[in-house]
C-alpha cells in the first residue's frame, strides 16, 4: 500500500494470465480494475495522520509528545492529554476525549466511534478514521476533546 494524501493505494502487480479468448481475457482486465478502484474507495480516509497532527498543534498552548511508545503520537494542552493518535493503525485511529452523554450518541451514530481503547470508557471514544467520517466530523470531535480539557486545566 501507498499513502498519497489521505487516500491509501493498493498497488497493481501484472500478473499474466493465460486464456483461450479475448472474451476472458477482457473480463478479468475489468474485474481486476473493479476491484482496485472498489479497495481505493474503501480506504479512502478523511484526514490522515499529518493532517491531523497539524491541526492539532495550530491550537494554543499544545505539545506533542510519545509517552506510549513510537507508535502513540499525545497531544496535550496545560499537560493534559486531548488526543492519543495510534500511528500503526490502518486506516488510522485516535482517542478523544468527550462528554459523557455525547460519547455515547456518536457511538451509537457512527460505527466506527467506539469507546476509549485503554481509556475511561465513560470520557473517552477511540475513533477509526474511515471513509464514513468527514474532516469537519473529525475537527469538531478534536475541538470538542480540546475544550473539554481546557475547561478542566482552568479550575
Amino acid at each position: 500500500y501507498v499513502v498519497i494524501g489521505s487516500c491509501l493505494f493498493t498497488l497493481r502487480i501484472p500478473i499474466v494470465v493465460f486464456a483461450e479468448d479475448n472474451e476472458t481475457v477482457d473480463w478479468i482486465n475489468q474485474t481486476s480494475q473493479d476491484f482496485c478502484v472498489t479497495q481505493l474507495r474503501q480506504r479512502t480516509v478523511p484526514m490522515d495522520v499529518e493532517q491531523i497532527r497539524e491541526y492539532c498543534l495550530a491550537k494554543d498552548d499544545v505539545t506533542e509528545s510519545f509517552p506510549f511508545g513510537e507508535s502513540a503520537l499525545v497531544f496535550k494542552t496545560g499537560g493534559k492529554m486531548f488526543v492519543l493518535l495510534m500511528l500503526d493503525e490502518l486506516p488510522p485511529q485516535m482517542n478523544l476525549k468527550c462528554d459523557p452523554e455525547k460519547a455515547i450518541e456518536l457511538r451509537e451514530t457512527y460505527d466506527c466511534v467506539l469507546p476509549g481503547y485503554h481509556m475511561n470508557k465513560k470520557h473517552w471514544n477511540t475513533i477509526v478514521v474511515e471513509a464514513s467520517l468527514s474532516s469537519e466530523n473529525l475537527r469538531e470531535w478534536i475541538d470538542d476533546s480540546y475544550e473539554l480539557v481546557r475547561k478542566k486545566k482552568r479550575r
